[in-house]
């Protein structure tokens, strides 16, 4: 099983690598406009999920920067969703605002959010 999800991941992360979407363009003061508000978000992500892909490809659609946290792989980031997030489910966007911290999971919010914010 772990060979097949292992395969599967490199065939999404191709075609990922072969499709990749354009990025909005914004004039420079939007964009560091967009930077500024973005700028404490953090993605929690596997990098071969599905669902996190579908939520990279909007950001880069987007034309957002926005940390990406693999918690697969870095056992930190992984306490951090735990301990902070309440689960260890991905994809997670960490968005810091005024002090105040919300935790967002489900990759179709996550992306309506984004969507949002970048409007």
């Amino acid at each position: 099983m772990k060979l097949v999800r292992w395969f599967l991941g490199c065939i999404i992360l191709f075609f990922n690598f072969v499709f990749t979407p354009r990025s909005k363009k914004r004039a420079s003061d939007e964009q560091a406009q967009l930077d500024q508000q973005t700028s404490q978000f953090k993605l929690y992500q596997f990098k071969a999920c599905p669902f996190c892909v579908k939520v990279r490809r909007a950001i880069k659609r987007e034309g957002l920067n926005i940390e990406t946290r693999d918690a697969k792989d870095n056992e930190q980031y992984r306490q951090e969703l735990l301990e902070q997030g309440g689960k260890v489910k991905v994809p997670c966007l960490r968005i810091e605002q005024n002090g105040q911290v919300q935790w967002l999971y489900e990759s179709n919010d996550i992306i309506a959010y984004l969507n949002k914010v970048a409007a």
